[in-house]
């Protein structure tokens, strides 16, 4: 029987079947990946910088007592890290591995989770997008031979509000939450405080989580990709028509359960991002973070072209276990650690 609000908090979460289910796919990828010749690496959950994302939280410790001590960030994601090894050679490399994010707790949500993260030398993300569907096959959550359904990012937006996001306005995408009633704490058109204020980007990730979600929640899965320029984080650009982020995320009945890039290599432009980044953060008034500077030397040392992507395990095993809450397939969810 899996755990209720009743249950004594000494006991797990879920039950022991869930459990032999998590341990049978974490073998069944080991073996996908080692059928590959894909490298498992384990890197440090502590770094001396953090992740500036101005959309991430880290958390922090402190590894000694008074002026001896440095603030050491817990990573969100062994990314950094791993592009390290890349750059020294590794070749393809994948990782399971606890990550830590604050104030992420909810039903698709917990501050401690599993990620499943690789790096395929020589691959794009179209190729990528490829081995993701092989790896759900391997699983058993996909038929063998089937390919997900792949639509990019503005044509999902057409299809499902009709407005085209790499042009549209910010008064559209305003008046578009406010017909489809999206209940905000603050109007996106008519906040008195320059904190409140929403981006661009803001304001489609509203409507893509909001609006367009729960209109693919039918859909088992659905592969999105060439996403806008402005939300390329570690991707190339590619410039069409309008420049395009060579990015995809991997969704089942409308959760998101995988981010992939094209990666950037140049380590000048990755380090104006974090800049940028940065300076989000502090208008928004969150912590600075301080950068990577190992992993912007490793850039410039060369790192070959390469396709990542981090998958979130506990949504994988939540898909695959038929739950409705990533806390249903946890041992020891935030709530009883």
């Amino acid at each position: 029987m899996t755990a209720n609000s009743r249950t004594p908090l000494w006991r797990p979460a879920t039950d022991i079947s869930i459990l032999q289910l998590r341990a049978q796919m974490l073998a069944a990828i080991r073996v996908f990946f080692a059928r590959r010749e894909v490298m498992e690496v384990e890197t440090p959950v502590l770094a001396h910088a953090g992740n500036p994302d101005q959309y991430i939280e880290s958390f922090s410790c402190h590894s000694g007592d008074g002026e001896d001590g440095h603030e050491l960030f817990m990573h969100t994601s062994p990314e950094f890290a791993m592009k390290r090894l890349l750059a020294a050679g590794s070749g393809s490399i994948y990782q399971i591995c606890k990550v830590f994010r604050k104030h992420e707790q909810g039903s698709l949500h917990n501050p401690e989770f599993t990620m499943l993260e690789w790096y395929r030398s020589g691959f794009d993300h179209h190729r990528l997008m490829h081995e993701v569907e092989e790896l759900l096959q391997a699983l058993g959550l996909l038929e063998p031979g089937r390919s997900i359904r792949r639509i990019s990012y503005r044509q999902l937006f057409l299809e499902h509000v009709g407005l085209d996001p790499h042009t549209v306005d910010t008064s559209l995408l305003q008046a578009c939450i406010r017909d489809r009633q999206v209940r905000l704490y603050v109007d996106p058109g008519q906040a008195q405080s320059t904190d409140h204020v929403m981006s661009k980007d803001d304001l489609l990730a509203l409507i893509l989580t909001h609006i367009i979600e729960p209109e693919i929640s039918s859909e088992d899965f659905l592969l999105v990709h060439d996403y806008p320029a402005s939300q390329a984080s570690l991707a190339r650009i590619r410039n069409d028509d309008q420049p395009v982020a060579e990015r995809f995320e991997l969704y089942a009945n409308g959760i998101e359960l995988a981010n992939g890039f094209n990666e950037l290599t140049d380590s000048q432009e990755q380090m104006q991002r974090f800049i940028c980044e940065q300076q989000q953060r502090e208008l928004k008034g969150m912590k600075k973070i301080p950068l990577d500077q190992n992993l912007n030397a490793a850039l410039a040392h060369g790192m070959e072209a390469c396709a990542g992507v981090a998958l979130g395990f506990d949504r994988l095993v939540m898909v695959a276990a038929n739950r409705q809450s990533i806390q249903e397939v946890m041992p020891f969810p935030f709530d009883r650690v």
